[in-house]
């Protein structure tokens, strides 16, 4: 199984499917192809603007129970500089027991192994059923596959998701969520060379950076271990050297933590702005909740106690970045992100999987999914809104 595994990811390595560069078409296509020899069924998925966002697989155990789901993304990072490379991206080859190109790591082995381990699912009999998402529009930060599969009034939902991230020390059970938003700093529009002194926009947006920036923030508390993180990532205005620009426009990203949630980042930002004693406008423009499980909710608790079975040693983590389980804790959805094989140059250059993780990786996955098929309790991430 493992080198019919191999295999599959070879050839979705071998077509480029970066994210907002190239067409997802023939990548899906070959999943397509694979699935439909099988006699697996499985359907696409579109976004509102009829754009292609992804595959569903879906295997129904003909019994009463919740559905879980595999999700691995197939559309990757851009390959960056292609001549710092040392072999091709887009390669696909084994050497050294390593698959080499770009997705290999993130995530195209694990979408062949998450449909591998559907394919031997197919004609069983259990409890609910597994839902195998191989998502696009991934990589954009969009997530419109999964946005597809949780709109989509066909899908059963799931009661949890493991995603397939790479890496076999940890398990990620929790992340930061976000508060992003723009401030429009306005202000009188002249001439730098008058001889009135005439701050201008820029002027007064730098004013609130250096406010935002010092502004102070909890620290971690409670059993969710990070603390809060501001950072202004841009800063807009102002064309030319003799004109005094009326508009700034200043980006903020605010990571957020259970205690101190969108509102409190909303109320921050308005608090600076109000100092600049200049107009400000403050437009919020993405919200993610945090979420964390505790080590004994599922899907986490089955994912843990494989790995433990299979001998590895694997902690739970609460990552700073935000990945799918945030939007999946948003609709009340326990997610999991990450464990999977060793890896190096993820996103970066020389990109490659370990195919030596590869059996192990593939034992624990099969473990956690047969247990949760043989029923068990669904539980809700700390923090989620919404219904299972």
């Amino acid at each position: 199984m493992t080198a019919e595994i191999v295999e599959l990811a070879q050839q979705l390595i071998r077509r480029p499917s970066r994210g907002g560069i190239d067409d997802y078409a023939p990548v899906l296509g070959v999943l397509e192809g694979w699935l439909t020899t099988r006699e697996l069924p499985h359907r696409r998925l579109y976004d509102d603007a009829g754009s292609l966002t992804g595959l569903l697989v879906e295997v129904s155990g003909g019994l009463p129970g919740p559905w879980w789901a595999l999700d691995a993304c197939v559309d990757t990072a851009p390959y960056g500089d292609e001549g710092a490379w040392s072999f091709p991206p887009d390669s696909g080859d084994v050497v050294d027991g390593w698959l080499r190109g770009r997705g290999a790591a993130d995530s195209k082995l694990a979408a062949a192994m998450f449909c591998a381990i559907a394919a031997e699912l197919r004609g069983g009999t259990f409890r609910g059923g597994l839902a195998v998402l191989l998502d696009v529009d991934e990589h954009t930060g969009g997530f419109g596959g999964a946005r597809a599969y949780l709109a989509d009034p066909a899908a059963v939902r799931p009661a949890g998701v493991m995603i397939g991230y790479p890496g076999p020390d940890e398990v990620v059970v929790g992340g930061r969520g976000f508060w992003r938003a723009t401030i429009t700093v306005h202000a009188q529009a002249g001439h730098s060379g008058s001889r009135r002194a005439t701050p201008g926009a820029v002027s007064r947006a730098a004013r609130l950076v250096r406010l935002l920036e010092e502004s102070e923030l909890p620290g971690a508390h409670g059993e969710f271990p990070l603390p809060p993180k501001l950072t202004v990532t841009s800063i807009r205005g102002g064309e030319g050297f003799s004109s005094v620009p009326d508009r700034c426009e200043v980006g903020v990203d605010i990571r957020t933590t259970p205690t101190f949630d969108a509102r409190a980042a909303q109320a921050l930002v308005r608090a600076a702005a109000a100092q600049l004693g200049t107009p400000a406008t403050v437009t919020p423009l993405a919200s993610w909740p945090p979420f964390r499980l505790a080590e004994d909710e599922q899907p986490a608790a089955a994912l843990l106690d494989a790995a433990t079975r299979a001998g590895l040693t694997v902690r739970a983590k609460t990552a700073g970045p935000s990945n799918i389980g945030n939007l999946l804790a948003a609709e009340g959805i326990p997610a999991t992100a990450g464990f999977g094989v060793r890896y190096e140059g993820l996103h970066g250059t020389d990109e490659r999987a370990c195919l030596t993780d590869l059996p192990t990786v593939l034992a624990v996955y099969r473990e956690t999914v047969s247990g949760l098929l043989a029923g068990g309790p669904a539980t809700r991430p700390e923090g989620a809104r919404g219904r299972l």
